[in-house]
């Protein structure tokens, strides 16, 4: 089985990352602060697709939707469909294993306002391009909002316009996997009730089944 390309440590391919990224280590100097890997099973019949890292979420902790409120919705909800084993304690030595299912980001460096640009984008693709190539039992892939859904479809060579974003969608792609979207479990979007618990339960539930 291929393993995935990762991003070197110091990875200088986006400067305005490169540059956010200097500037978090004199301001955290204890946070993780570099490119965050993906986190999970590699026999994974599920990938969880996210933005980037969150500040003081993955880029503290150096593990994919830990130590923030959308690791809090996504691990309990995990846990729920029997994704997970052990105890999310909202940090990268907790113990939580994934079950069959892996998590990885669009963009591995942690973005200003959380925002990526597209040029960012395409330039982090590679890497998700390699962990799709790592992944030989995959069968789903759970976008979390629009940037990663348009990764993933942009990852594969498909057009954006044969697979249009939508909450609770379930795509059929010509490689045989299945696409879902979600809403990203942000606090932002939970807040404003653009997505709610129940909602996201319904979308993995689903995939779980």
């Amino acid at each position: 089985m291929p393993s995935a390309e990762a991003p070197a440590r110091d990875c200088p391919l986006c400067p305005r990352l490169k540059a956010f990224r200097d500037a978090n280590r004199a301001q955290y100097p204890g946070f993780f602060n570099a490119p965050v890997p993906s986190f999970g099973d590699p026999q994974a019949h599920l990938l969880i697709v996210g933005l980037a890292p969150g500040l003081k979420g993955a880029n503290q902790t150096g593990r994919p939707f830990t130590g923030d409120y959308a690791g809090d919705l996504l691990y309990t909800t995990l846990a729920k469909h029997g994704l997970t084993r052990g105890t999310y304690g909202a940090r990268a030595d907790d113990g939580l294993a994934l079950v069959g299912c892996r998590i990885t980001n669009a963009v591995r460096c942690v973005p200003p306002q959380n925002k990526p640009l597209p040029i960012e984008e395409n330039t982090c693709r590679p890497f998700f391009e390699s962990e799709l190539a790592s992944l030989p039992a995959l069968k789903t892939i759970l976008a979390l909002g629009v940037v990663a859904h348009n990764q993933v479809l942009k990852g594969l060579g498909l057009k954006r316009s044969a697979y249009p974003f939508k909450h609770g969608a379930l795509h059929t792609l010509p490689n045989g996997l299945t696409l879902a979207d979600s809403y990203h479990c942000s606090r932002y979007n939970t807040n404003t009730g653009v997505l709610t618990a129940e909602m996201f339960d319904e979308v993995v539930g689903r995939i779980a089944r």
